[in-house]
């Protein structure tokens, strides 16, 4: 006998099914030899293990499941994919990024024949090589942070894309900081480069939530430790709203401010191991 799924309507219509099939079975029992009865309680053995409430009911599940439900489980479902590769791909982008913000300070297009045009050249490139160490010293933080925290033993398509983003915000950094060093006399050169900034957070602090709750970190944070990952990041976003409005009514020169999250995550990792 074959029962499909199709067959399998209610828990208590396969009851039924099992009762028929029970009292079946003992009826030809009277007139069988030993060695067929033994195949016949071994038969119903298997149908009562293979066919038991619980398979009934995970069946029934199956079937009742809508077509959003079981494109969701598929869609995060865990992928056959080493996370070594990500992080490999993650390391390679930031090493990348750090590269290219110092290509990003341009040498001189004239020809400088004496030391007054050395030291005139040297003094128009200064704030783009200040800008140029600011999203430098940013970027390294950002690369400690996922360094630390973000050690992943498995992924899904969801995380996955989440990396992609984020990743994507830290390589479009030497275009905002360039924009920054050729256009710091305009207020939206400085809001370039602040959205950059806020994207990559974001991103990071989405990444991090959900492979906290997925389970995919390598070390388990405690709920103490989440908390003060996010709140470190929010004084970093908190800064950064703060440099903007700063650069917008007092001076441009107050993106300088960045070189503070350094300080503020050390201090803040500091603090947070001494009361551990």
């Amino acid at each position: 006998m074959f029962i499909s799924e199709e067959d399998i309507k209610d828990p208590v219509d396969f009851e039924d099914l099992k009762g028929e099939l029970s009292d079946a079975l003992w009826n030809l029992t009277d007139d069988l030899d030993d060695e067929t009865l033994q195949k016949i309680n071994d038969l119903k053995e298997d149908i009562q293990e293979k066919y038991s409430n619980t398979a009934v009911e995970e069946k029934l599940d199956d079937i009742k499941m809508s077509y959003y439900e079981k494109l969701k489980r598929s869609f995060e479902k865990d992928m056959d994919v080493d996370p070594g590769r990500i992080l490999g791909l993650t390391d390679g982008i930031f090493g990348m990024v750090m590269t290219l913000l110092v290509f990003g300070i341009a040498l001189p297009e004239i020809v400088i024949s004496s030391s007054a045009d050395f030291a005139s050249f040297l003094q128009s490139i200064t704030p783009t090589i200040g800008i140029t160490l600011v999203s430098f010293i940013l970027v390294s933080s950002f690369w400690l942070y996922h360094h630390e925290f973000m050690k992943i033993t498995n992924l899904n398509i969801p995380y996955l894309w989440l990396s992609i983003f984020y990743l994507a915000s830290i390589s479009f950094i030497p275009f905002s900081t360039s924009v920054v060093g050729n256009y710091s006399q305009f207020f939206l050169a400085n809001v370039v480069l602040g959205i950059n900034i806020l994207l990559t957070i974001i991103f990071f602090l989405l990444m991090f939530r959900y492979a906290s709750n997925r389970g995919f970190l390598e070390n388990k944070p405690s709920e103490s430790e989440r908390k003060y990952i996010y709140n470190t990041f929010y004084i970093i976003m908190g800064l950064t709203i703060l440099i903007n409005l700063l650069d917008f009514n007092i001076s441009n020169n107050f993106i300088y401010l960045y070189f503070l999250v350094p300080v503020i995550s050390t201090l803040r990792d500091i603090n947070f191991k001494m009361d551990s």
